[in-house]
């Protein structure tokens, strides 16, 4: 657990160096919508990277900066290398996507693709952090990364105004954003009903919640690649997702591809599939009744395969 007045000090300290991005109100079907898609570097990531980044010592971050990543994260830590110059160095599985790839390097990071898959990636940063003794930082396994992450959900409760919300639909893979927001809850008197939801085809975190354990589970290919793989063992995120979270969906590849066809044809924006689960839970009413707070974490998706989901969908009427 982490105390709710890191979320107000992570605010502080990353104010200048990200973005408020907007909150829609989509009255007719009940959503509130927040497109962290319009985020620096295209993703929520650069508020827990930042925030991490920006709190370690001056002589830590000189050391040098390890990450892994599926791309959202590492364009977070390069960003955050970038702006206090310090070197950056992540490492990716071989099938990550290459343009998150690209950015992470246009940013000034040196990438190492790793064979396998996420968790392949991650042990492999780790390994190499301890090696070099340079600062490794988790996407999700740090109290300053889910405190950064938590500044999303301080300025979503400014941006309602006090507006009635029954639930928060959020994207989770490892967990660092809805522990973030489990613990401002914590901190209400009144607090919505908290929902992470994942692709099907990589339910890692989904089986923590439902079956405490991740034995098992599958690592199948998904179009939501940010939200794979299994969560570190010991993850400080484990407790708080069980502490903190109400329920727990996954939703199909053709639900993710659908809601990120949705999203463009009836939003007019461009959303990843790791935001896109959310929307999917979202619009197949799998959710409780009442107003919901649908997060859209990123936008970073394969131009070619956003073009070929969009082009697919395009015929259908929207409900």
């Amino acid at each position: 657990m982490i105390p709710y007045e890191w979320l107000e000090q992570a605010e502080q300290r990353i104010a200048g160096h990200v973005r408020q991005t907007p909150l829609t109100h989509d009255a007719a079907r009940g959503l509130y919508l927040k497109w962290e898609n319009r985020q620096v570097t295209g993703s929520f990531k650069p508020r827990g990277a930042l925030n991490k980044v920006l709190s370690l010592q001056p002589w830590e971050r000189a050391a040098g900066l390890v990450a892994a990543s599926a791309g959202n994260h590492g364009q977070g830590v390069a960003l955050a290398g970038q702006i206090t110059a310090a070197p950056v160095e992540v490492f990716v599985s071989e099938h990550a996507v290459p343009a998150k790839v690209q950015a992470m390097r246009a940013l000034g990071a040196q990438v190492h693709p790793v064979p396998g898959g996420y968790a392949e990636a991650e042990a492999a940063g780790r390994r190499y952090a301890r090696q070099q003794q340079r600062e490794f930082v988790s996407p999700y396994n740090d109290g300053q990364v889910i405190a950064g992450q938590g500044t999303m959900a301080l300025e979503i409760v400014r941006q309602l105004g006090g507006a009635d919300v029954a639930n928060w639909i959020v994207p989770t893979g490892g967990g660092g954003l809805i522990s973030a927001i489990g613990t401002l809850f914590a901190h209400m008197e009144h607090c919505p009903t908290l929902i992470g939801v994942q692709a099907a085809a990589s339910p890692f975190t989904d089986s923590l919640f439902h079956r405490h354990t991740q034995e098992g589970v599958q690592d199948l290919p998904t179009l939501a690649d940010g939200l794979s793989g299994p969560v570190e063992d010991g993850s400080v995120t484990i407790p708080m997702i069980e502490r903190y979270v109400d329920d727990f969906l996954t939703v199909s590849e053709d639900e993710v591809a659908r809601a990120m066809a949705f999203a463009w044809h009836v939003y007019g924006e461009t959303i990843e599939g790791s935001a896109a689960v959310a929307l999917a839970a979202a619009l197949r009413g799998r959710v409780g009744s009442g107003t919901s707070v649908v997060i859209l974490t990123g936008g970073n998706v394969d131009p070619d395969v956003h073009r070929k989901i969009i082009a697919e969908h395009a015929g259908e009427r929207w409900a």
